[in-house]
């Protein structure tokens, strides 16, 4: 079992310790792909874990963008946050349908806005359920709490940032899709996008770092799995995936073996596999 660390990734057993805590706050941030004939929110309404809010990750994102749930502007972050009843002081657990799938990218887009006391529930709510806990139905209590924002811009690159970083080499970029989709293989699943990765990125597909249970791997399996992929730590890393979702499963790997010198590329392959102009490499990294 993980070691819990609530900045980081805790435990079932944590959270059914810690669930009647006054200033524990529950965000079930699931989302799925199109295909995958999943309605995160009717599931959330039909059962969650008690005292849970919905964190809408499509809603709670930057609609002046063509770009699927990129960054929110602070001033929306901050407002959709304190309607759901979460802010300063409060201890955030964020977990979703899938196990450890986008419930990553909440706990990153927290930290993204300063807020360090977020958490990732561990195997999420398969692995609650599985373990015949409580769920509900019903809404949760809301009390207003202002949330203060402070952006870590160190935490997220755009294209520019990326493209210098791919032809300089002084970065590692670290892409989350399967092998298929990063040596190019198989057809994206969002139409218009080229196949193939990001030139001089690597390939760590997220599931590789996570055990049949949809737990993360222990620190030691980890920085193992990173090696075996070709990755130099003494680097800073960039993470990507298909839209920005599971890069942050990598980003909070990364965090769970000590690396803190990390940052997401918000656009992600939606973006790069878009643009014709951008270069693109094919087949192994």
């Amino acid at each position: 079992m993980a070691q819990d660390d609530p900045k980081t990734l805790v435990s079932t057993d944590w959270l059914a310790a810690h669930l009647k805590d006054p200033d524990l706050r529950v965000l079930d941030a699931s989302c799925y792909l199109p295909g995958a004939g999943r309605d995160a929110k009717a599931e959330y309404d039909a059962g969650h874990i008690p005292g849970a809010r919905f964190f809408d990750i499509d809603d709670i994102s930057d609609h002046r963008s063509d770009l699927p749930h990129m960054v929110p502007p602070v001033e929306k972050f901050m407002s959709r946050l304190r309607a759901m009843g979460v802010g300063d002081g409060h201890q955030v657990v964020v977990y979703d349908g899938a196990g450890l799938f986008s419930a990553a990218r909440v706990w990153w887009l927290f930290r993204l806005m300063g807020q360090e006391d977020v958490a990732v529930l561990d195997g999420g709510l398969p692995k609650w359920t599985a373990e015949g806990r409580e769920i509900e139905d019903l809404p949760p209590v809301i009390r207003d709490r202002h949330m203060t924002v402070r952006v870590q811009n160190s935490l997220v690159r755009d294209v520019t940032q990326v493209s210098q970083a791919s032809k300089l080499g002084d970065h590692e970029i670290l892409d989350a899709r399967s092998a298929e989709r990063f040596r190019g293989e198989v057809p994206e699943p969002r139409e218009g996008l080229r196949a193939g990765h990001i030139p001089g990125s690597r390939n760590v597909p997220y599931t590789s770092l996570l055990n049949g249970d949809a737990t993360m791997k222990a620190p030691d399996e980890l920085r193992q799995l990173f090696d075996a992929a070709g990755v130099d730590l003494s680097k800073p890393v960039i993470t990507t995936c298909g839209s920005g979702v599971t890069a942050a499963v990598i980003s909070l790997a990364l965090e769970r073996i000590g690396k803190t010198d990390h940052s997401l590329y918000d656009g992600s392959w939606t973006e790069w596999g878009a643009f014709p102009t951008l270069p693109i490499a094919t087949g192994d990294a």
